[in-house]
């Protein structure tokens, strides 16, 4: 099966493409600059995908140019659309990445697919657009939306808050410096997304929009204490007015029934497990 993966090269993409290959796909990223649409067709035009996963976007919320999250997430997505309807048409699968920030500070404890958007911050506003401008698309390809709640592992970039956090524990650093503490999130593992996506593009729930969640959350507190317990080191937690976002959500619970319904059983982690993975 030749497979298109958007960001391949990104966090996520190398952990996919691993995945993917190891299940006998042909893995192929995508070059063109996806608000090039006329570089898009032809890339598409070339390499006949079969399966597609559009995982490319700009992800960090605390992302400083506004503009960016449209032009990237909205706009780019619908370059890709178009050049697959027009271009590739053994295509069978479409995996459009969202996200679960379209929640934004819903008063629901558990977050199904079909809690009311809330979105709190550009980010989350140029992810919800993006699906519905996908919707637009659903009776003409092979679609579907996945709402992907917080993950991380080896390999992300320390501006991201675990990352940034293990970092600190490696290199035995006496201080960190945080934004909100009293938020909770889910913390899965970039493994775990990496064989629920393989799943997903092999039976391809057309029009269907599913969390990718772990349906439990921690505190910042609980983190950094089980970095303790796995390194033996303590660290001061300073509260940094700079780092403290407006509009943060302060909890992301999703709920992975309509997951389990769709693929079944999938690899996971604790947090613990992806922990000390990161920290040796």
């Amino acid at each position: 099966m030749r497979t298109l993966v958007t960001g391949l090269s990104g966090f996520t993409g190398r952990y996919i493409q691993l995945e993917l290959e190891a299940h006998g796909h042909t893995v192929v990223g995508l070059n063109s600059d996806l608000t090039d649409p006329d570089a898009v067709s032809k890339e598409i035009a070339q390499v006949q995908p079969e399966m597609v996963l559009h995982l490319a976007g700009i992800a960090f919320v605390g992302h400083g140019n506004a503009n960016a999250f449209y032009d990237a997430n909205l706009i780019g997505t619908l370059n890709l659309l178009t050049a697959l309807a027009k271009h590739a048409p053994d295509v069978q699968s479409i995996l459009l990445a969202s996200s679960a920030n379209i929640y934004g500070n819903s008063t629901e404890e558990l977050l199904s697919e079909d809690t009311a958007p809330n979105p709190a911050n550009d980010y989350a506003v140029s992810k919800l657009s993006m699906e519905s401008m996908a919707s637009l698309w659903f009776e003409k390809l092979p679609l579907f939306i996945v709402r992907p709640f917080n993950y991380t592992g080896v390999g992300q970039d320390d501006k991201f808050l675990i990352p940034k956090i293990v970092s600190h524990f490696k290199d035995k650093k006496q201080v960190i410096e945080l934004g909100n503490l009293d938020v909770w999130r889910e913390f899965g593992d970039v493994r775990s997304v990496a064989n629920i996506y393989r799943k997903l593009i092999e039976c391809c729930p057309t029009g269907k929009t599913i969390n990718i969640c772990t349906s439990q959350t921690y505190s910042l507190r609980e983190v950094i204490s089980l970095c303790g317990e796995i390194t033996g080191h303590d660290i001061e937690i300073e509260v940094n007015p700079e780092f403290v976002r407006e509009n943060e959500v302060r909890v992301l619970t999703g709920d992975n029934n309509l997951l389990k319904k769709t693929i079944g059983n999938w690899k996971k982690y604790t947090l613990e497990d992806t922990l000390r993975w990161m920290l040796t």
